[in-house]
C-alpha cells in the first residue's frame, strides 16, 4: 500500500509537468519530497566529522575501562597487591570508576550530538535530571551507604552477624540492600541506610583472624555448692562439647553474688560461629549431665521446697541404688515445770 502511494506521488508531478498551466504544481510536489531528503543528506554529511569525534572518544574510554577491569581482576586474584588496598575493594572501586568515566564521556560527547544546542533538547535534559534527582532520593542514600559499608569492611558474604535485631548469615551485599538469612531460613532484606544507622555485631571476624569467638552461658547455683566444684563441673561440660576449642582453654567467671545464688558463666572458644545454636544446645545438655553426675541440683533462683521427706531434683538414674528420700525431722522440746 505504501509503495503504491509513493508511485502515485511520483507519477502526479510527471503528469502535471506535461501541461504548462500545471507545471508549477509538479515542481511544488517534487519539492515537498526532495527538499527534506536533501536536508537530511546534508545534515548527515555535516555530522560526519562530529560522528568520528564521538567514535574516537568512545573508543578511548572503552579501552580505558577495559584496562581498569584487568587491574581489578588481578587485585581480586591477589596477583597484584597494593598496600592498604584490600581485594574485596576491587570490584566496588571498579564500578564507581566506570560510572564516573561513562558520565565524563557523556559530558564530552554531548556537544557533538545533533540538536544539542536546541532549547527543546536542553529542556528535556533538565526535566529528566529533575525527575532523577527527586525520584531517587531514597535510592541514592542507600547507594551512598552501600559504598561506605564496603570500605568500612564491617562484614562480608557468609559472615554471621547481628544487625539491629536481625541475626543470621550475610548472603548478599549490593549497593541498595544487605540480605541476611536467619537461623530459621528467613531471608531478610535490610536497606543499607538502615544498616548504617544500626549497630552491627560480626561474630565471624575474630573466628577467622583471631583466637575464635567466645561463646558463653550463665548458670545460677546456691551457696551450698562449693565454687571450686562448680568450676570443675562447667569446665568438664565445655570439654565434652563438640566444636568448642580445647586451646585456648575454656574458663569460668563468677559474675555476681546474689541473695540466694551465685552466677557462674562458662566461656569457651569456637571457630564455627555459624553453628552457635547447635553448640549452645550441646553445651547446655552437657552442663545438665555433668551437674547430675556430681550431685549438683540446678535450681531456680527462687526455688522453695521442704527438703525433709522430699526427693531431690536429680534424675533417678544418677542417684545411688539405695537412695531413699529423707524422713521428716521433728524436734520435741520438753520443759519440766518447777
Amino acid at each position: 500500500m505504501g509503495f503504491i502511494i509513493l508511485l502515485i506521488y511520483i507519477a502526479l508531478p510527471i503528469i502535471f509537468g506535461f501541461f504548462p498551466w500545471t507545471k508549477n504544481f509538479a515542481e511544488t510536489l517534487f519539492g515537498y519530497f526532495l527538499n527534506p531528503l536533501k536536508n537530511v543528506l546534508y545534515g548527515i554529511w555535516a555530522f560526519l566529522p562530529n560522528l568520528f569525534t564521538i567514535i574516537v572518544i568512545f573508543l578511548v574510554f572503552n579501552y580505558t575501562i577495559k584496562g581498569i577491569r584487568f587491574l581489578k581482576l588481578e587485585i581480586e586474584r591477589e596477583n597484584l597487591k597494593l598496600s592498604g588496598f584490600y581485594p574485596d575493594w576491587a570490584n566496588p572501586t571498579f564500578q564507581i570508576l566506570k560510572v564516573i568515566l561513562y558520565a565524563f564521556m557523556f559530558v564530552l560527547i554531548f556537544p557533538y550530538l545533533p540538536g544539542s544546542e536546541s532549547p527543546i533538547f536542553k529542556g528535556v535534559s533538565v526535566f529528566l535530571g529533575f525527575l532523577f534527582t527527586f525520584g531517587s532520593a531514597g535510592s541514592l542514600s542507600n547507594i551512598i551507604a552501600g559504598i561506605v559499608l564496603t570500605y568500612m569492611r564491617l562484614f562480608k558474604i557468609g559472615d554471621r552477624v547481628k544487625i539491629g535485631e536481625v541475626f543470621g548469615d550475610v548472603i548478599e551485599k549490593s549497593m541498595l540492600v544487605t540480605r541476611v538469612k536467619t537461623t530459621k531460613n528467613e531471608i531478610i532484606s535490610i536497606p543499607n541506610s538502615t544498616v548504617m544507622s544500626s549497630h552491627t555485631i560480626n561474630y565471624s571476624n575474630e573466628s577467622e583472624n583471631g583466637d575464635g569467638l567466645i561463646l558463653h552461658t550463665t548458670i545460677t547455683i546456691g551457696y551450698d555448692v562449693p565454687w571450686k566444684l562448680m568450676h570443675e563441673t562447667l569446665l568438664k561440660a565445655a570439654d565434652r562439647t563438640d566444636l568448642l576449642l580445647k586451646d585456648p582453654n575454656p574458663f569460668v567467671l563468677q559474675t555476681s553474688l546474689d541473695d540466694f545464688y551465685v552466677s557462674y558463666q562458662i566461656n569457651a572458644y569456637t571457630k564455627n560461629p555459624n553453628k552457635q545454636a547447635g553448640i549452645y544446645s550441646d553445651l547446655h545438655q552437657n552442663i545438665q549431665d555433668c551437674c547430675n553426675e556430681v550431685g549438683i541440683e540446678i535450681l531456680s533462683p527462687h526455688y522453695r521446697a521442704a527438703r525433709d521427706g522430699n526427693m531431690v531434683t536429680i534424675p533417678a538414674n544418677y542417684l545411688d541404688k539405695n537412695y531413699k528420700a529423707p524422713r521428716f525431722k521433728v524436734s520435741i522440746h520438753k520443759e519440766e515445770n518447777k
